[in-house]
């Protein structure tokens, strides 16, 4: 049995989509905004809210720049990753990311 790493998201973009040309292809980032609801013991409605990087490449980049504005409601599927890199003081950085393989546009603001 294979176990596949596969992530399934539902919220709102962040920003407004940045996108980067390279000599091979387009890529495409932004942060998506996850939310759930729930009552505490006190029986007050709660919101918690979740921020996730996307990154994309290729055509999924194409239509996410295209449609991809702030506060646009999306879907996407994909897999989790993690890179580090080093900052400018050579501290060594940290991102986990979802890999967008494929997105459906849900909606307006």
């Amino acid at each position: 049995m294979s176990i596949r790493n596969k992530v399934t998201l539902i919220g709102r973009t962040g920003k407004d989509v940045e996108t980067f040309q390279f000599e091979n292809g387009q890529k495409a980032t932004v942060s998506l905004a996850t939310s759930e609801y729930y009552t505490n013991s006190q029986g007050e409605k709660v919101e918690t809210t979740e921020w996730h990087n996307l990154v994309a490449y290729g055509k999924i980049a194409e239509i996410m720049q295209k449609y991809g504005e702030k506060g646009k409601e999306i879907a996407i599927e994909g897999k989790i990753t993690y890179r580090s890199y080093d900052d400018k003081d050579g501290q060594k950085r940290y991102l986990t990311e979802i890999k967008v393989d494929e997105i459906l546009l849900l909606g307006g603001k």
